[in-house]
């Protein structure tokens, strides 16, 4: 994943009435939540449900721009799972949406299942 290039796509997107863009950039890491080991993850991804979720965060009030990469498959440790990114008018605009989105991405999109 590229992030500099997914910025600028945003940016060029959004144009010159975005007063903030915020990038999420999820990873794996080499432990789960739980605290045991994780050297890698399995993950599945809706991209019927992904395009329908972002179709709505980019209505959200304020919201100008709103893209996202999603790895699927296996992915090691220490790489890259997910850009996600909102650019908007106002800082609680962008904010809120992405949060939003993210968390329904998270319970409606993905699953992962983490390797030992």
């Amino acid at each position: 994943m590229d992030i500099e290039g997914f910025r600028k796509k945003l940016k060029e997107k959004a144009g010159t009435k975005a007063g903030m863009i915020l990038i999420h950039n999820g990873l794996v890491r080499e432990y789960s939540r739980d605290g045991s080991p994780c050297s890698s993850l399995d993950m599945e991804v809706d991209f019927e449900r992904l395009s329908e979720i972002m179709d709505e965060t980019r209505g959200l009030p304020g919201v100008l721009a709103a893209e996202v990469e999603i790895s699927q498959g296996h992915i090691e440790k220490g790489d890259d799972v997910m850009l996600l990114g909102v650019a908007g008018d106002y800082r609680e605009n962008v904010i809120s949406a992405l949060s939003h989105c993210l968390d329904r991405i998270k319970k409606e999109v993905t699953r992962k299942k983490e390797l030992p």
